[in-house]
């Protein structure tokens, strides 16, 4: 196992799984500047190893993420009044990026599948972050609140165009309306999170699903999925994905991992992919700035 030090986050990668914790559970893993530089530097990191397979993100103690750290009180999202270097670096002319928007995006750029493990409370940008993460598995004791009206803010963390995507325009807005907290059952109901699990059986049950990935699974195969996904969830025309479909099974066909893949499952036994997400993503990627049919 090799763990990697961060002030605000506890980062280890074991049998092809990097498990990112939330660690300030004193302060119910409240977020702040300092955890949002953290969780950018941590899928930088995962992005890098190509031991790295799959990642798990969950909460130390009993929080997944109690929101933002309010100890700054009302002034605590004024950003022009706030000014610090983590904040100034965040600046762009007279408006400063939203913290919480830098981290989603990120996860939304990941490299490797994200899975998210919900253990307890997860309210603000406890919640907005995991919209990012494919799937979301969540404890019973889980609670979740997109809570920003009730603080007279809006919702963040790009969640006005991944949560409608995810449950509906109607329970999105049902949600932030109101800005009431509900449980695990809810939200799997409204299909916010894709399985509920007992306290002591979240991370086995995460871990599990993402060693099926690690085990069984080509590394740029999965990468490129990802992408296309997530990609996709906006487009404007199927025909702008079969032309990402195109070039990518073009590419892939004449790769090492196919003729492994497929020799493989002929002689009945374990693939082992050679190919890496370090070196051998295809010339076309990233697509999404230009989409020329070849």
């Amino acid at each position: 196992m090799t763990e990697r030090s961060f002030e605000t986050l506890l980062y280890t990668v074991e049998d092809g799984v990097a498990t990112i914790t939330l660690n300030r559970p004193e302060k119910m893993n409240a977020f702040t500047t300092r955890m949002r530089d953290d969780l950018i530097a941590a899928f930088d990191a995962t992005d890098a190893d190509d031991a790295v397979r799959a990642v798990i993100v969950t909460g130390a103690g009993k929080a997944f993420c109690a929101g933002a750290d309010l100890s700054a009180g009302g002034k605590t999202f004024d950003y022009a009044e706030r000014r610090d270097e983590a904040r100034e670096a965040a600046r762009v002319g007279d408006t400063y990026r939203d913290g919480g928007g830098m981290v989603t995006l990120r996860i939304f750029r990941s490299l490797k599948p994200v899975i998210g493990a919900i253990n307890g409370a997860a309210v603000g940008i406890g919640v907005t972050m995991q919209l990012a993460m494919d799937i979301r598995m969540a404890s019973t004791a889980a609670r979740f609140g997109f809570v920003f009206a009730r603080r007279g803010i809006t919702p963040e963390a790009a969640s006005t165009w991944f949560l409608p995507r995810l449950v509906g325009i109607q329970t999105a807005l049902e949600w932030c309306y109101t800005g009431r907290v509900f449980d695990a059952q809810e939200a799997h109901r409204e299909r916010l999170v894709r399985s509920l699990h007992a306290p002591d059986e979240l991370l086995p049950a995460a871990r599990a699903l993402a060693r099926e990935i690690a085990d069984n699974t080509a590394p740029v195969a999965v990468t490129l999925a990802r992408q296309m996904m997530w990609r996709m969830a906006g487009a404007d025309d199927p025909m702008r994905a079969h032309r990402v479909d195109s070039r990518a099974i073009q590419s892939r066909g004449r790769s090492a991992d196919v003729r492994e893949g497929v020799g493989a499952f002929l002689e009945k036994r374990p693939a082992k992919f050679p190919d890496r997400v370090s070196s051998d993503l295809p010339d076309f990627f990233p697509w999404w700035d230009e989409l020329p049919f070849e």
